[in-house]
């Protein structure tokens, strides 16, 4: 089976977007269980100058739609940021995978060579083809995000597992 833009991206974001489900899911129950407040482990961080939870799961979320949208050559679907619950972080990973679901692999055809132009036309601007893209910048971001989320989670004593970081596969 030859490797493709698409056979690397889409089905990893898939799965790893459904374990942060699972992860989430854990988180709530945990929560529940010992009578925690859902906003102690959405508000909570790593380190004192890191993002949140929330804020962790969005960018997740924006890589991997961002990433799809971008190698696809299609218009990125626009969510705006005002998760505040377990429910709402839900909502937007289902959202995100049913966008890049719909993508095709046919959408992924020359996008090794397609350049991707990031933050355009500001002092940032930089532009990668497709895989040094995919490969070397939105798939190393996404990652820190996902593990950063679990991470925190981990931290602050819900039982979770390398099963539950890996999802199904």
């Amino acid at each position: 089976m030859m490797t493709t833009m698409y056979s690397t991206s889409v089905p990893v974001f898939q799965q790893m977007l459904g374990s942060l489900q699972v992860i989430l899911q854990k988180a709530q129950a945990h929560a529940a269980e010992k009578k925690i407040d859902d906003q102690v482990f959405l508000q909570a961080r790593l380190a004192p100058d890191m993002f949140n939870l929330i804020r962790q799961v969005q960018i997740a979320a924006d890589f991997a739609k961002g990433v799809s949208a971008r190698l696809a050559n299609v218009d990125l679907p626009d969510f705006q940021d005002t998760e505040n619950s377990f429910d709402e972080l839900q909502a937007r990973l289902s959202k995100t995978l049913d966008f890049i679901s719909s993508l095709t692999a046919a959408q992924f055809e020359g996008s090794e060579v397609r350049e991707v132009i990031l933050r355009p036309g500001t002092p940032k601007e930089k532009k990668l083809v497709g895989t040094s893209y995919l490969l070397g910048y939105g798939l190393p971001q996404f990652f820190f995000h996902v593990t950063t989320a679990y991470d925190i989670l981990r931290h602050h004593g819900v039982e979770l597992g390398k099963r539950d970081y890996m999802g199904k596969y």
